[in-house]
């Protein structure tokens, strides 16, 4: 059955698989809040683990705001977790700080052995945006300083890791100013920031962006709304969703005029996840009101577009 909690809002999340049970990393905020778009800055996140992807079973909060006057104080956004040979499970995710008013994103690490007990990284934030490629705080051009949602993969090289990051670029059109940015890593503790993995969009950001590997392809996952859109990209018939476009290799090329609809309407920050048969299901959380808003489908086979 979907997931949802009976207090809670659920919203963005992410998955690791240690093969015998998927642990489901999500934001979460009191319903009691009243109005949903304040969850944004009351979140922190939460776990839950199930065997089928189907069936989830609540272990509560993972990491909460931290102390204040920390980077973290304030809310804990989105993130993703890989498997490490130092750090066992290593999990980067975004925060904000009251110091800030929250309108500066930075990133963090937290490690954990057994993907239930997590300890903050003492080097953190790990991963800042570097003003070379990317748009700082400027409350005249964009209302924060995007640098959230790491998605975590394996240098394709074997030369440590990569991480892609929604963020935007410093000049160009406002709300065609998303990209994503590039970094490199050979320990997760360490980063080096590098030129955007794509050109300017047309998007006013691409968000919680997921590579996905597809028989000897890849796809990029990617969520946005379309309130971001530049002028000329916009029409009638465009909602806010996820999307999914070719790539020429898990770094790229990404054919950002090739994007399609992923195929579940009403949903966002949707992922892929492989079943314990093998094959590639889909899961978001619902982003129109109802009784079902802000919970998890149930996955779907996820049927990716693969242009010839």
């Amino acid at each position: 059955m979907p997931f949802r909690l009976d207090h809670d809002w659920v919203w963005d999340f992410w998955l690791a698989d240690d093969g015998e049970d998927y642990h489901l990393f999500h934001l979460r905020a009191p319903r009691s809040l009243g109005d949903p778009d304040l969850r944004h800055f009351n979140a922190r996140i939460a776990h839950a683990t199930s065997p089928d992807l189907r069936t989830w079973t609540p272990h509560g909060d993972v990491l909460a705001p931290d102390e204040p006057g920390t980077w973290d104080d304030l809310a804990l956004w989105t993130g993703s977790v890989v498997e490490h040979p130092d750090h066992g499970w290593a999990m980067l995710y975004t925060a904000c700080s009251r110091a800030e008013d929250g309108l500066v994103q930075r990133i963090g690490l937290a490690t954990s052995p057994d993907l239930h007990t997590w300890t903050r990284h003492p080097d953190n934030p790990v991963l800042e945006a570097d003003p070379r490629w990317y748009e700082l705080l400027d409350d005249a051009r964009w209302h924060d300083q995007a640098w959230r949602d790491p998605w975590v993969l394996p240098d394709p090289d074997g030369a440590g890791w990569r991480a892609l990051v929604t963020a935007r670029m410093p000049d160009g059109p406002t709300r065609g100013a998303g990209v994503l940015a590039l970094a490199h890593s050979p320990d997760l503790v360490d980063w080096e920031v590098d030129a955007p993995l794509t050109t300017a969009s047309g998007l006013g950001h691409l968000e919680v962006p997921q590579v996905v590997e597809v028989g000897e392809r890849h796809v990029l996952v990617f969520s946005y709304d379309p309130d971001g859109l530049a002028p000329d990209r916009r029409s009638a018939d465009v909602v806010s969703g996820s999307f999914v476009v070719p790539m020429g290799g898990s770094m790229g090329p990404v054919l950002l005029d090739r994007m399609r609809p992923l195929g579940l309407p009403g949903t966002y920050s949707n992922k892929v996840v492989r079943d314990r048969d093998g094959v590639l299901q889909v899961i978001g959380f619902v982003n129109v009101p109802g009784p079902d808003f802000l919970t998890l489908t149930d996955p779907i086979e996820f049927l990716p577009y693969l242009p010839d």
